[in-house]
């Protein structure tokens, strides 16, 4: 990336998102929802692998680029900056139950981007960032409403 690029540069995230063992039902649906949100600019992919943990806990990691035909994941594919290190890998695939597929997906946050330069050129520096599980979410909303319902 040049300078310019990097000081444009959008929030970076990633996710790992485990498929357990009799659980995966692959049918490209995930490859067309990443790619429709590449294509419409709302974010960049930087790097992905494949995981995958056998039952006696070896892990073996593959490139995007390694898992076959990657159909229209080839326009991705050749943007890739490969920045996962080998430790990352490691602590990544700890996580994992054995047995499960992973797919770990580091992007940028494009949408973010001017937002995040503006910050930057104002002085501003990002100490801290979350994400709320989505059921956690949910939890929370039935709790509420279950209290409504209750009137406790």
């Amino acid at each position: 990336m040049s300078e310019y690029e990097l000081s444009e540069l959008g929030p970076v995230d990633y996710l790992v998102i485990e498929f357990p063992a009799g659980h995966q039902n692959f049918r490209g649906e995930i490859a067309e929802e990443l790619l429709r949100l590449a294509e419409a600019g709302t974010i960049r992919v930087i790097d992905a692998i494949i995981l995958t943990k056998d039952e006696d806990g070896n892990v073996d990691a593959s490139e995007l680029a390694d898992a076959g035909d990657l159909g229209e994941l080839v326009k991705l594919e050749a943007e890739l900056a490969e920045l996962l290190a080998a430790e990352d890998v490691e602590k990544l695939a700890n996580a994992m139950d054995p047995g499960s597929v992973a797919g770990v997906l580091v992007y940028e946050n494009v949408w973010a981007g001017p937002f995040a330069s503006a910050t930057r050129r104002a002085g501003g520096q990002l100490i801290a960032n979350g994400r709320i599980p989505i059921q956690a979410i949910i939890a929370s909303l039935e709790a509420d409403e279950a209290l409504e319902t209750t009137g406790a």
